[in-house]
Order: C-alpha cells, then sequence, then structure tokens
C-alpha cells in the first residue's frame, strides 16, 4: 500500500514538473531577447549560451560597428540557430542599436511575442531575464524595469550617484517615481515598439527618453527586483550622470519658455491697449489694459502649457488652469501682504520670492492635474 502511495507520488510530482517546465518553456519562446553589444568580451558568448540553455529560442544581437578585433565573438554567435546578428558599420550608440533591434523585431516578428533588452556585459543574470519575461506575462502591456538595489556595499560611486542624481530629478521634473533609471534590463510590450522608434536619442540619453515616453503615452511602469552585478567597477558604463540629467529637464525648461513668452506677450498687450484706452478712458486705462493683456496672455500661455509643454490631451483643461490661476493669484496676494506687514517693507522683493516659490508648486500641479492625461487601456490589435 505504501508503495502506491510513492508511486502515485512521484506520478504527480512529474506531472507537476511537466505542466510547470511547458509554462517557462511558453514563456521563453514568446520572448525575444535583444542585446547591442559594442566591443564586447568573451562574456557575452557565455551569456549567450546561458539564455539558450534557459530556453529561450529568439535572440538579436546588435554589434554596433565594433572594433575589428572583436568580431569573431559576432561570428561565434551568428553560428547558433536561435541567434541573429545585426550589423552597423560604425558606432551609433546604444540607443540606434536598440531602434535597429527593435524595428527588426517589429517587422519579423508576431504581435504576441515580448521583448526583453539587455546588456552585453554580463551584468544581466539570466534568471533576471526569467522574472522579468514571466511579469509582462502578467502585465502584458506595461513597460517592465529590472531594478537594483543601490543600498548595497560595492556599489561603485559613479553608478550610486548618478542613480539617486536621475532618480530624483525625474521624480520632480517630469513626475515618474522610478528606482533604477539606468537598467538595461527591460521588458518591452509588442505594442510599444512603433512608438519607440520615434522617440528621439541614438545614444544612452535613449533609454531615459523610453521612461518620459511612459509618462506622456500614460503607460504603466512596474519594477523587478534584479541582483546587482558589477564588473570592473563599472567602468565601461558610458552614463554621464551630469548631462543626462541634464536632458531630463526639457519639460521643465519649456514651462519656463512659455511662462517668459507669455510674460512678453502681456506686457507687449499692455503697452498696445495703453494706447488705446489712454484717451477713451483717461482714469481707469491702466485698469483696462491690464485685465485685458491679462486675459489674452494667460490664453497664450494655456495654449503653449497644454500643446507644447505638457502635450496634454485632456480635455475640461482650461477650467482647470484658471482656477489655479486664480488661487495663485490670490495666494500671492496674501502673501506678499503678510509678509510686508510683518518685515514692514520690501514688497518687491518679498513678491518675487513668494512668485518664484509659487511658479515650482504651479509647474508640478500644472504637470500632475491640469494637464495631466487620461490613462488610456490599451488594446493588442
Amino acid at each position: 500500500m505504501g508503495r502506491i502511495h510513492i508511486v502515485h507520488a512521484y506520478t504527480c510530482a512529474l506531472i507537476l514538473h511537466f505542466f510547470i517546465r511547458r509554462g517557462a518553456v511558453d514563456i521563453q519562446e514568446k520572448t525575444v531577447l535583444l542585446i547591442p553589444a559594442y566591443n564586447p568580451n568573451h562574456q557575452l558568448i557565455s551569456l549567450i549560451e546561458e539564455t539558450v540553455a534557459a530556453g529561450f529560442s529568439d535572440i538579436i544581437v546588435i554589434n554596433d560597428g565594433s572594433k575589428e578585433e572583436t568580431l569573431p565573438i559576432f561570428d561565434t554567435l551568428a553560428q547558433q540557430p536561435q541567434v541573429a546578428v545585426l550589423s552597423h558599420s560604425v558606432n551609433q550608440g546604444k540607443g540606434r542599436a536598440l531602434k535597429t533591434g527593435l524595428d527588426y523585431i517589429g517587422i519579423n516578428f508576431s504581435t504576441d511575442l515580448r521583448v526583453i533588452t539587455a546588456d552585453a556585459d554580463g551584468q544581466h543574470a539570466v534568471k533576471d531575464m526569467l522574472k522579468i519575461a514571466e511579469k509582462m506575462k502578467q502585465s502584458p502591456e506595461s513597460l517592465i524595469l529590472g531594478v537594483r538595489d543601490f543600498t548595497e556595499k560595492g556599489i561603485p560611486a559613479r553608478s550610486r550617484f548618478g542613480n539617486n542624481l536621475t532618480k530624483l530629478i525625474v521624480r520632480y521634473a517630469v513626475g515618474v517615481r522610478i528606482s533604477d533609471t539606468q537598467t538595461g534590463l527591460r521588458g518591452i510590450p509588442f505594442t510599444m515598439i512603433k512608438p519607440l522608434l520615434h522617440v528621439k536619442g541614438e545614444r544612452y540619453e535613449y533609454e531615459m527618453n523610453m521612461l518620459l515616453e511612459c509618462k506622456n503615452d500614460q503607460r504603466k511602469i512596474e519594477e523587478v527586483p534584479i541582483e546587482t552585478i558589477y564588473i570592473d567597477d563599472n567602468d565601461s558604463s558610458h552614463f554621464n550622470p551630469i548631462i543626462d540629467s541634464i536632458k531630463i529637464y526639457s519639460v521643465f525648461f519649456k514651462f519656463i519658455s512659455s511662462s517668459l513668452l507669455s510674460f512678453g506677450v502681456d506686457i507687449l498687450l499692455f503697452s498696445v491697449f495703453s494706447l488705446l484706452f489712454r484717451d477713451v478712458f483717461p482714469a481707469q486705462f491702466i485698469l483696462i489694459a491690464t485685465v485685458s493683456a491679462r486675459i489674452l496672455s494667460s490664453l497664450f500661455n494655456y495654449a503653449l502649457n497644454k500643446n507644447v509643454v505638457f502635450k496634454s490631451k485632456s480635455k475640461n483643461t482650461m477650467m482647470k488652469y484658471y482656477i489655479l490661476s486664480v488661487i495663485q493669484m490670490i495666494t500671492s496676494a496674501l502673501l506678499v501682504n503678510g509678509f510686508y506687514q510683518l518685515i514692514g517693507g520690501g514688497e518687491v522683493v518679498i513678491k518675487i520670492i513668494m512668485d518664484s516659490i509659487l511658479f515650482l508648486i504651479s509647474y508640478v500641479i500644472q504637470r500632475d492635474w491640469v494637464f495631466k492625461s487620461r490613462e488610456v487601456r490599451r488594446q493588442v490589435n
């Protein structure tokens, strides 16, 4: 009787293993790995061998204009039936390499596949690629990021500083909370391939712009914790934390430019209306010119912020914009008057300080409330 139970348990275990294995293979078979490579070493060959052993059957490697001495590595990879090697004649940057691979995948693969990007230097473990693939099965329309823990010991100072800086800027300048802005291990939905081909950036900044594209397109970003692996203190990284962080400020710079242009329009219109109404309404012409100019300049500012700065497609934004404008104006008046009464002078300096603070707050409110796009539920065609 005991032997029968043992046989039964063994049979159940085999059946369970079969279905688990079948599910795992299904995940790998429906996933395309995309690996851009520039002057790789033999670690890339080992990485590809591990991914093939794990069940990945479609692997795209981009030779981004590597040196001649590294070409035998790509020749070795091209001999494997699971691997396709695409080559740039000259180095064009990681962003262009990713676009080349995505374009190839979009043309040659079916729309029910998932795309995982990984680095060629061995910093991404195959087990973590499998975790990304599994997460994509659960959230097929989200961008999945494999995120590292930067609080661990042994993280290179350059990488820790770069991630903390860009994470802070992305959060406050763009409004996106991301734990690891630099990760190259990403799961990309097939429906995102076409938009990503038009995202600006040919080099490292392309991966950052990919995150901004998700923000603009209201696509959900999800994170999966992965192992933190650094080789040779991450000397091979081309990330520049200062330059690449400045690029993220583009939306905020547009907001400042929009405000300055609107200020110029306001002054110009005030001058014109003052000339027009000075003789007609000598006692009230300043009030009339001020109100008329502010109404028109605010419409100009609203149009710029909606269509150029935040590129919002939401409706009913004008009411929100003017509610914010009125509240901002009243708050400014109360704060300036309050501090003036407290200090007893310096109203101009007080106004500059208060309005500067309110300007920054207004930026966040316009980004996250006034011009926030509604989340779009996507369907795979």
